[in-house]
């Protein structure tokens, strides 16, 4: 994780007025240090990204929630949108995702993403889902379970209404397509879900990832 990087993200969302919550799972390096010196309000939490999601929602002041991966970064002026359309009774939804890679093969990753995401109103994390905080409270949050969690959230959410998606690209990186190789990643995400689908326990998943 690129802290720098890290920290510009979070100061431009702190610059607009807005409250950042930062919730650490256990980090070896120096996140924690970064965050003190960001943030009035960080968060020490049990390992596992809903259990730190929830953690951090239950501090929010705000009338909605939205949930950033330390890999992730916001486009300029983009949380401004939120105090007027979380008027809605039912409000959730997503960004449409770029990856940070400026090679082509990634756009056509990122395509089939948005794609995805838009036939199926199936939102993952590197989507930054945002939600009303009424309605996270309501369904009782992240589900805390190993692995999944964006997914299992999804399908409770649109079952009351469906998703908002922002006409903004949210950057996230493309690190784990570069590591680990293009096919190789797209093949065990695809793997992954469809075990979810046929009833794979999150844990068992979890260990695969």
């Amino acid at each position: 994780m690129n802290l720098s990087r890290l920290a510009n993200c979070l100061r431009a969302i702190i610059e607009q007025g807005h409250e950042v919550i930062i919730v650490d799972g256990g980090s070896t390096d120096n996140t924690l240090a970064m965050a003190y010196e960001i943030s009035k309000k960080v968060v020490i939490s049990k390992k596992g990204r809903a259990i730190q999601m929830n953690s951090g929602a239950s501090m929010a002041s705000g009338d909605v929630v939205l949930f950033l991966h330390a890999d992730t970064c916001l486009p300029e002026g983009v949380p401004q949108v939120f105090s007027d359309m979380s008027i809605a009774e039912h409000f959730w939804g997503c960004f449409d995702v770029r990856l940070s890679n400026k090679s082509y093969v990634y756009r056509l990753i990122e395509f089939m993403m948005n794609l995805r995401s838009r036939l199926t109103s199936i939102i993952t994390g590197d989507q930054v889902i945002f939600v009303k905080k009424e309605l996270f409270e309501e369904i009782g949050g992240f589900p805390e379970i190993a692995l999944m969690e964006d997914i299992e959230i999804s399908r409770r959410l649109k079952k009351i209404s469906k998703p908002v998606r922002l006409k903004h690209n949210v950057v996230t990186s493309s690190r784990r397509w570069e590591t680990n190789g293009v096919v190789s990643t797209i093949l065990l995400m695809w793997k992954l879900r469809l075990y979810y689908f046929f009833g794979v326990s999150p844990e068992k998943l979890s260990q695969m990832y």
